[in-house]
């Protein structure tokens, strides 16, 4: 039995690979950070209490900007893999917040691997590493990009990402430790945070449709990005700790559509016309955008063996028909005279 740990267990991707590792068999540990209220609404149904019998998760309070809490949870779970997908990884947000994205992404990576080594050096563990990172990376690089495309990032948030990727590669070829970089495009689901552009819009749509909401304000609807379902992507992330050698892959589903596109599939699922309740707001423009972002993931496809199962569209309507079914409940409690929560929808 495998023992895999994940940082970034809460998020999205650390909730649909804690699934896909529980189902392989796997004990899978987690990473949390401490918070006064409760943050693990995504992987809730997967949690057993410890006295329960064949538990096989546990979560453990620790931050990537303290270097003694990884070291200690390592050791602790003495995991066979690591899947690093913990970040701060909002890109409009690490404008506002440079310094602790850097610290996070770029220097938080770092602080993992250093345990990593440290461990394999002083104690022989043999631990598999994923590192997590971005289309971002690549920026202003013309399409479709691919393993050997020039990284040119736009943000905070892609530079620090860079920063990781090469500590990474580093440590792999200065310590012969098996460092894998997947360099995930765009991958979205249901669990998607609310301020991400496409859960965004798709929360909108249930929320007009059912009275709650009349307005949704976007920036720039001409950016174009290469949109993957997160539990297609995290399959990814396990197939390349599976293999003989570590190595860097792209993972995407080579076809990219623009933020108009996507409010047409999800506006048009529902019945309704995205130009009449969506409005302009330069708040939510970037101080450096990045235009078109389209991956070649044909690498993977050859030696990972793996490509998408989940279309665009396909996607789209999943994200649509959850967040329709949310919003009826908004709905319902809202005519029963109770307050309905915003759920985050307000933001800087």
């Amino acid at each position: 039995m495998k023992t895999a740990l994940i940082t970034g267990i809460t998020g999205q991707d650390g909730s649909y690979l804690a699934e896909f590792l529980l189902g392989k068999g796997y004990v899978v540990h987690g990473i949390v950070r401490r918070a006064s209220s409760f943050n693990t609404d995504r992987i809730d149904h997967l949690y057993k209490d410890r006295h329960e019998s064949d538990v096989r998760l546990f979560l453990h309070y620790g931050d990537l900007a303290d270097a003694t809490s990884l070291r200690r949870i390592i050791e602790t779970s003495r995991p066979d893999e690591i899947y690093h997908l913990g970040a701060q990884s909002h890109v409009r947000v690490s404008f506002d917040e440079p310094l602790y994205t850097a610290d996070v992404d770029g220097v938080g990576t770092l602080r993992l691997l250093e345990a990593v080594r440290d461990l394999a050096e002083h104690q022989g563990d043999e631990i598999r590493v994923y590192i997590a990172g971005t289309s971002e990376m690549f920026g202003a690089s013309p399409p479709p990009q691919n393993e050997a495309t020039p990284f040119y990032p736009r943000s905070p948030y892609a530079v620090s990402k860079v920063a990781g990727h090469w500590f990474a590669v580093n440590y792999r070829e200065s310590y012969g430790l098996f460092v894998c970089n997947g360099i995930l495009f765009n991958h979205e689901s249901p669990r998607r945070g609310e301020t991400f552009v496409t859960r965004k819009i798709t929360r909108a749509v249930g929320r007009i449709r059912k009275g709650l909401q009349s307005k949704l304000f976007l920036g720039n609807l001409d950016a174009s990005r290469d949109w993957g379902f997160a539990g297609d992507f995290v399959q990814a992330m396990w197939l390349m700790l599976q293999q003989d050698h570590p190595d860097d892959f792209v993972i995407a589903t080579g076809r990219a559509y623009t933020v108009r596109q996507l409010l047409d599939e999800a506006f048009g699922y529902a019945g309704l016309d995205w130009n009449d309740f969506v409005e302009f707001d330069s708040r939510y423009l970037r101080p450096t955008e990045v235009d078109h972002l389209e991956g070649d993931a044909s690498k993977a496809e050859r030696l990972l063996k793996w490509q998408p199962k989940v279309s665009f569209e396909e996607l789209v309507r999943m994200m649509v028909d959850h967040d329709m079914a949310l919003a009826s409940q908004e709905r319902t409690l809202l005519d029963q005279g109770h307050d309905v929560p915003h759920r985050g929808l307000a933001s800087p």
